[in-house]
């Protein structure tokens, strides 16, 4: 799927002119940066919608990716049959959901025409299985009931905080919602707050957390967020202003379901670090919050283990 939405995204700047795709770009990384809330769209018109899209799409897809790919992890004998994309934009997260599952539905609902027109003609041939629909992202918003699956990605930031309320009140009427923000420290505490939320709605918080107590981390001191693998091609070095082949894209997030599912006995938050015979692994858990193990080679098979691990994986 990574290479289909390249494809889809090769051309997508020819005809713009680069001043104008250039200012798009720097207005946006200003927006994605900020703190500031709004309640109007960010995308205003095409030369915007290609900009973010060429800017923004390969790092949100990745990163949505891979909180899908964790959350399935925990469900491996679950899939949607049907799934919402709020403020979905250009689909990012819809093209991440097809590459975890097959043969559901997907609705995209966003409030920016010019993105729902670029995200249908970018999924055209590829997610045919898609709808694409204009929706106010805020109060009044609501999913058609019986929804299995809704992502909300990179848009609670976008909003004042009565408005990601009414979004995360929403979600929490399907069967699974995960929501996935930067990986920042006001990224982690969006998705703490949703969390508390969904928490508080009956949903259980199988992802990346290994329960859905209270978080342990000390807000402040630490941030829970992980990390993507995103390869660039030319247009996306030529659009980001970049040289390497490839970039890490931060991001926080939490997976919850309606329904019985099975948390990670616990879950690496920090890169493994490799030592001579031994692999230190820092770990959320169930039992006893955040802590600390070191794996050594008298530990045989979980050595082995320790040693491929990565960032975000569960770990027994």
């Amino acid at each position: 799927m990574h290479e289909e939405l390249r494809a889809a995204l090769a051309g997508l700047l020819d005809g713009l002119p680069p001043k104008q795709a250039a200012q798009a770009v720097e207005r946006l990384i200003a927006n994605y940066r900020g703190t500031t809330p709004t309640d109007a769209p960010v995308l205003r018109d095409r030369a915007d919608v290609a900009a973010y899209a060429a800017y923004r799409m390969p790092a949100t897809f990745e990163a949505v990716r891979s909180a899908l790919t964790a959350f399935a992890a925990r469900v491996p004998d679950w899939s949607p049959g049907t799934h919402v994309d709020i403020g979905g934009g250009t689909g990012a997260a819809t093209w991440a959901a097809a590459a975890t599952w097959q043969g559901h539905r997907s609705t995209v609902l966003d409030w920016a025409q010019p993105a729902l027109d670029l995200g249908r003609e970018l999924a055209a041939g590829t997610l045919p299985d898609t709808d694409w629909q204009r929706a106010v992202i805020g109060a009044g918003l609501s999913v058609p009931p019986g929804t299995d699956l809704v992502t909300v990605s990179y848009v609670l930031g976008e909003l004042r905080p009565e408005a990601r309320r009414a979004v995360v009140e929403a979600a929490a009427a399907a069967r699974a919602v995960v929501l996935i923000e930067p990986g920042t420290p006001e990224g982690y505490l969006r998705i703490r707050e949703a969390r508390d939320q969904l928490i508080a709605a009956g949903l259980r918080i199988v992802a990346p957390c290994p329960h859905s107590d209270t978080c342990p981390i000390t807000v402040g001191e630490d941030w829970c967020h992980f990390s993507a693998r995103v390869s660039r091609s030319s247009l996306h070095r030529q659009v980001k202003g970049g040289s390497l082949p490839y970039e890490d894209e931060k991001f926080s997030y939490v997976a919850a379901t309606a329904f019985d599912a099975p948390a990670a006995p616990a879950r690496i938050v920090r890169k493994p670090q490799l030592r001579k015979g031994q692999v230190l692994l820092d770990l959320c858990t169930a039992e006893e919050g955040l802590r600390r193990t070191t794996v050594t080679k008298r530990h045989g098979a979980d050595y082995r283990a320790a040693r491929d691990a990565a960032w975000g994986d569960a770990w027994a």
